[in-house]
């Protein structure tokens, strides 16, 4: 457990850091929201479909701050525990590889995920789609047509962890683009 009063203190601290860390990013679609728009959807996703665990809410919450910003393993250690590092560990993509080798990677591992970091990919993988469908990027037709296919070959190998969750991707899935 981290060393935070209750449940609420560290949801609290991880929205603050995670929307410090993510304060001068954006979104890349048609409105350029806030970045921090995405990881508190990450975190609502799950808390709307049943998940009331804490450290994985606050994981979910900061699940892009060492892939996008400067923060370091070892900082979110010190600050929200080892099992939250976990989380966002398991879920973090390596920036150095190209695309098209993370994207391999996100597919390969999906299955030996644990179940935690599965709930945190599926939603945003869900958070991700939504975007894509209702405030939808400069994107080419295929380009976001292949995003959906390669987000639901990711969730469809973690499935059997949260039905409700993964109704929820196949909802919004059901919304891929066709024209």
């Amino acid at each position: 457990m981290t060393n935070y009063p209750n449940p609420a203190a560290l949801l609290l601290e991880a929205a603050r850091f995670s929307a410090e860390r993510h304060r001068n990013q954006r979104r890349k679609d048609a409105d350029a929201t806030p970045y921090i728009n995405h990881p508190l959807s990450v975190a609502a996703l799950l808390a709307e479909h049943g998940v009331a665990d804490g450290e994985i809410l606050a994981a979910a919450l900061l699940h892009d701050t060492v892939e996008d910003t400067e923060t370091s393993f070892e900082e979110l250690e010190v600050k929200f525990g080892a099992r939250v590092t976990a989380i966002v560990a398991e879920v973090t993509d390596d920036k150095a590889l190209p695309t098209a080798e993370r994207k391999r990677l996100q597919v390969e591992h999906a299955p030996h995920k644990s179940p935690d970091a599965r709930l945190v990919k599926i939603a945003d993988k869900t958070s991700n789609l939504t975007d894509i469908v209702h405030s939808a990027p400069g994107w080419p037709l295929e380009r976001k047509q292949d995003y959906f296919d390669w987000a639901k070959d990711v969730v469809d190998l973690m499935r059997g962890i949260n039905a409700e969750l993964e109704a929820a991707f196949d909802a919004i899935y059901a919304q891929r683009p066709t024209e």
